[in-house]
């Protein structure tokens, strides 16, 4: 398994891969017209939106995308920046390769720079995010409006 930036390339297997991944890990935790909401915004052009203005990376395996993962700054902000976008396929879960995304994430610029590293985190991926060190932001353990949970690291730089 390797992990390498974004191409162009992989839209479309990464849109395919945040869509199953929703309908079939987050459908414990998320009703299916908030999932498909999510989906609809996540399409193959979207992707590409995202990778212009973040660091994206994709797991990929015997040629297959299995995971994806990506950090930008935080509204702008020169020394906070945020992680978005990280998935891994269901039948790969538990392998470590989100500990592997997460760890890539952390040597990007992106993070290096940051003071602060928050994650908009679902309701099912916020254990995973605090067992690799994030904590409650402010404390707050309940989802917000948006049905997430915001996380976050500090770091001293």
């Amino acid at each position: 398994m390797t992990i390498r930036r974004f191409e162009e390339k992989d839209a479309q297997a990464v849109s395919d891969l945040i869509a199953h991944t929703l309908r079939t890990t987050n459908s414990r935790d998320y009703s299916p017209e908030y999932l498909e909401n999510d989906i609809a915004h996540l399409r193959p052009a979207d992707i590409l939106g995202r990778a212009a203005g973040q660091h994206f990376y994709v797991a990929e395996e015997n040629g297959r995308v299995v995971g994806c993962g990506a950090i930008g700054s935080y509204w702008g902000k020169a020394d906070e920046s945020s992680l978005f976008t990280i998935f891994v396929l269901p039948e790969y879960q538990g392998r470590g390769i989100g500990r592997q995304i997460i760890r890539t994430l952390e040597r990007d610029e992106y993070f290096l720079r940051a003071r602060r590293v928050e994650i908009p985190a679902s309701i099912t991926g916020a254990p995973f995010y605090l067992k690799m060190g994030y904590t409650y932001k402010n404390g707050v353990t309940e989802p917000d409006e948006e049905g997430l949970l915001r996380l976050e690291k500090w770091r001293s730089i």
